[in-house]
């Protein structure tokens, strides 16, 4: 769309069940836990055992295509070079909400699982919660409260570490 014209290549739009949706401007707590995040798994994890992806690309349906704020990807040589991940290529997905969270928590996360995306953390920046979604259930886990993802359960992260 934005090679046609209908947005500027520089527009931040996501697509979700076929309709464009324009993605709320970055602030700058929702980017500094991003780079929290990203800072952490990157530490915690080697090359081999995941790609982390950080607002990139993750095609979740065939009218779906979004960017979460981080990715956990399974490795490839080519780093996905020869297309964006799908929902068999992904560990993890983590949004970060401050002004967002009704639509991560809701239609977002309700995507991502029907996609077979098998896990799902929503980082409630306004309440310093960390929701978890799998298939089977959702919890909300707090402030002096810890989570592991369910590909790597020895990494375990505080979620204070998370929100700051």
């Amino acid at each position: 769309m934005a090679e046609a014209d209908i947005f500027d290549p520089d527009d931040r739009v996501e697509l979700i069940d076929g309709e464009v949706v324009r993605m709320a401007p970055i602030g700058s707590r929702h980017a500094a836990c991003v780079k929290r995040l990203a800072r952490l798994l990157i530490t915690a994890l080697a090359a081999e055992d995941a790609v982390v992806s950080i607002q990139d690309p993750v095609v979740v349906s065939e009218h779906g295509e979004v960017q979460p704020d981080i990715g956990l990807l399974r490795p490839r040589a080519d780093l996905y070079a020869t297309g964006h991940p799908g929902p068999s290529d992904v560990m993890l997905l983590i949004e970060v909400a401050d002004a967002t969270l009704s639509l991560d928590l809701g239609r977002k996360t309700d995507l991502y699982l029907a996609g077979g995306i098998p896990e799902v953390w929503v980082v409630d920046l306004t309440a310093e919660v960390v929701h978890v979604a799998t298939p089977v259930g959702r919890r909300a886990v707090g402030r002096g409260e810890s989570l592991a993802p369910g590909a790597f359960p020895d990494l375990v992260v505080q979620v204070t570490d998370i929100v700051g």
